[in-house]
């Protein structure tokens, strides 16, 4: 997946520091709506700086699709087969007691999802290239 980020700072080997906008659904037409409060807030990420970009410069970057598909799935899908296997397991209890340990079993879910976060984080599964200026 390729994005446009802005180079904030010069790393050694060869990295820099970018932000990257973040992307919603929305579009961030903010102007316009200003419904959910959002500003255009900003992700900063290592990058490998092969054209040697410098500070303040726009460049276009890359980021690993499959590895951010992998994240998405761990972070969307898990907490929804948490709550499914806590619903379907806990039969011939009352409704209301299942949806209960269904919501339980889903919450359940933030704990691998925070432990691969710090994972992630410490051993840079989502990596960023910096393909060209823009």
């Amino acid at each position: 997946m390729t994005q446009i980020a802005t180079v904030e700072k010069i790393l050694s080997d060869g990295y820099a520091e970018i932000s990257v906008p973040r992307k919603s659904a929305c579009g961030h037409d903010c102007e316009e709506c200003a419904g959910c409060g959002m500003t255009g807030a900003a992700i900063y990420a290592r990058a490998k700086n092969l054209p040697n970009a410098q500070p303040g410069q726009k460049v276009v970057v890359e980021s690993s699709t499959g590895k951010l598909l992998g994240v998405v799935a761990v972070v969307y899908v898990l907490p929804v087969v948490f709550f499914l296997l806590g619903y379907f397991l806990s039969v011939g209890l009352a409704e209301s007691v299942r949806y209960v340990i269904a919501i339980a079993a889903a919450a359940l879910a933030l704990i691998p999802i925070v432990l691969y976060d710090r994972y992630a984080k410490r051993h840079e599964i989502l990596t960023y290239t910096i393909l060209r200026l823009f």
